[in-house]
């Protein structure tokens, strides 16, 4: 049951990163998922070296959508930068 709400909970909070990141992401439902759960696993690490939070212990909803908006920046700035590497055709 906990990985459902593993799911569930990073389908939520990659919404809303989704919602206030400006800018259209083509991502499907399954990276939406992926891009929710890596936003509390960076928050959660964030937070450890920081000091915020103490070994066993995660990152809170709104502290994965803070980590979800950092994967999303990166994300951006990478495809971005592979978009305009591609040679037009001749």
């Amino acid at each position: 049951m906990g990985y459902i709400w593993m799911v569930v909970i990073g389908l939520v909070v990659g919404v809303i990163a989704k919602f206030v990141h400006p800018g259209k992401e083509n991502m499907g439902m399954i990276m939406t998922i992926l891009l929710g759960i890596g936003g509390s696993v960076v928050a959660t690490m964030t937070g450890k070296f920081v000091g915020l939070y103490k070994e066993g212990e995660t990152a809170g909803f709104i502290m994965s959508v803070i980590g979800a908006l950092i994967l999303l920046i990166i994300y951006g700035l990478v495809t971005k930068k592979s978009a305009n590497n591609v040679q037009p055709p001749q």
